[in-house]
């Protein structure tokens, strides 16, 4: 794949306005599917099902087979619209969409079109600084999900090369709700940052609502990403690209940032952009092309006409509008505030999208600051260098457990890192790699005070200065124990030792 031509992104921002817009799926967690019995991988209780597993006679598109509507996926459609401050239409259609879907039997999705069950919102969202953007949302509307499809025998694991293909239909008929944005302008230099954002926002807003594991690792949250570019004081719009199912925060603000600066170089250079859907590849950090994109004529859009149109009653709306959550901006703001957190301290959980993994440590037993500690420190380093999102690296309770080992003196943070290193590897608890892997402190007094009088028998200089009331020299025979010991000591303790037996305690 040949690399694409570059424009400096401050250079490019000069010439040009990027002008934003965002297509977010969420997979909602209901038990069972969109319009089957069938079990939702969607769901945790689910999520290890092993292939084709899941499904019903509707997911395969078996002849004779009939969708029925989740009553439960439509209650968290409209608690999700209610939160993002849309009307809730008073009746709603699902519509057929035509398209060629290897991984739907039935060879077209069931979806909604010009009768979303949502429409006409705004979400806020705040940026590092406090600056306060709101995202215009033109509708949220139903569907199900397509199911996956493995391709075998190619070197990248795409179509491109692949031998064959596998598909799971376990997938097909997940109960979906996509999020559409009206055209988003004026984010300028920030328009990557708001991405991030605005996907950060969208995740908290299911996961309070609790509709959805929001886990972009797992599918549960992908986002349609929408880049424009028009030269500077042009009114009309450019054409749009769409990189699809970008799948962390992190690569919605990269796969933006790069499609300024790739449309720069193009239309600078005399180019046209082409309407397409791209991908997005994490290793190279580019995007490539997809499809031409299509508009919706080309999708066939009829009514579903196995499905009566969903009629919410006024009483149903106000039981879910009663029942929702604080709004995101409302929630930080409470949660900086419980925490004792400095603007800067707070502004480096959200920005890294991780408030709901610090809320959860913390709820799970961990301070504030040892949540966040570990949170925006070694888990981020890690999973920045594996390419992961810390969320998909460990669970809030395992970083809690971690933490409490270290409280109670069991584990040194050099050892705790160490152990942290085990859990992501797979190899259990905190608690059971400590096990394995034999990294608790030593604790006996005695082992210390053999390696201590070894160390200062073999120094006795520094021992002769400890003696002479210079307790700074007791550093390097501090340096001798705990290497001795393999890091496994207190060196707070080890000085202690160290002093009294020198005489000096």
């Amino acid at each position: 794949m040949a690399k694409d031509a570059l424009m400096d992104f401050d250079k490019a921002l000069e010439l040009f306005e990027p002008v934003l817009g965002f297509e977010v799926h969420v997979e909602l967690n209901t038990e069972t599917k969109m319009f089957s019995p069938a079990g939702n991988p969607a769901n945790e209780a689910n999520h290890d099902a092993a292939p084709n597993t899941l499904v019903a006679p509707v997911d395969m598109g078996l002849p004779g087979s009939l969708p029925v509507v989740n009553e439960t996926a439509v209650r968290y459609s409209i608690s999700l619209g209610l939160a993002l401050g849309c009307s809730i239409a008073p009746s709603s259609r699902f519509a057929r969409k035509n398209y060629f879907y290897p991984d739907l039997g039935k060879n077209y999705q069931i979806s909604q079109y010009d009768e979303p069950i949502a429409f006409e919102g705004s979400v806020e969202i705040e940026l590092e600084g406090g600056d306060v953007v709101q995202i215009p949302i033109e509708r949220a509307h139903m569907e199900e999900d397509a199911g996956k499809l493995t391709h075998m025998g190619g070197s990248t694991g795409r179509i491109q090369g692949a031998e064959y293909s596998l598909v799971d239909y376990n997938r097909a008929g997940v109960p979906l709700v996509e999020i559409v944005t009206k055209p988003v302008f004026g984010t300028e230099h920030r328009a990557p940052e708001v991405a991030k954002a605005y996907v950060a926002a969208i995740r908290d807003i299911v996961r309070s609502l609790g509709i959805s594991e929001a886990r972009m690792e797992r599918g549960n949250l992908r986002c349609d990403a929408n880049v424009s570019l028009r030269p500077r004081g042009q009114e009309k719009l450019g054409t749009r690209t769409e990189t699809k199912n970008v799948n962390s925060m992190r690569s919605v603000e990269r796969a933006v940032r790069y499609e300024i600066q790739r449309q720069a170089a193009i239309l600078a250079g005399g180019g046209s952009i082409t309407q397409e859907t791209r991908h997005w590849h994490e290793d190279t950090g580019r995007t490539s092309p997809g499809r031409p994109k299509s508009d919706a004529d080309d999708y066939r859009y009829f009514p579903e006409p196995d499905l009566l149109p969903v009629e919410p009653s006024e009483e149903l709306i106000e039981e879910l509008r009663a029942a929702l959550p604080e709004a995101p901006s409302v929630y930080r703001r409470r949660l900086k505030s419980e925490w004792g957190f400095t603007d800067l301290e707070f502004q480096d959980v959200a920005n890294g999208g991780l408030l709901a993994e610090v809320e959860a440590t913390i709820a799970a037993g961990a301070s504030p600051a040892s949540a966040r500690k570990w949170w925006t420190g070694e888990i981020t380093r890690v999973a920045n260098a594996q390419g992961d999102e810390p969320a998909a690296l460990v669970s809030p309770a395992s970083v809690a457990e971690l933490q409490k080992l270290v409280d109670a003196g069991t584990l040194t943070d050099k050892l705790a890192r160490q152990v942290l290193e085990g859990v992501i590897a797979g190899e259990g608890t905190p608690q059971q790699v400590v096990d394995a892997r034999g990294l608790a402190v030593v604790s006996d007094d005695g082992a210390l005070i053999a390696a201590i009088d070894e160390a200062l028998a073999a120094q006795p200089d520094v021992l002769a200065k400890i003696q002479d009331g210079k307790v700074q020299a007791a550093g390097a025979v501090i340096g001798a124990v705990m290497k001795a010991m393999k890091g496994q000591a207190d060196a707070a303790r080890v000085r202690e030792l160290i002093l009294e037996r020198a005489g000096q305690a």
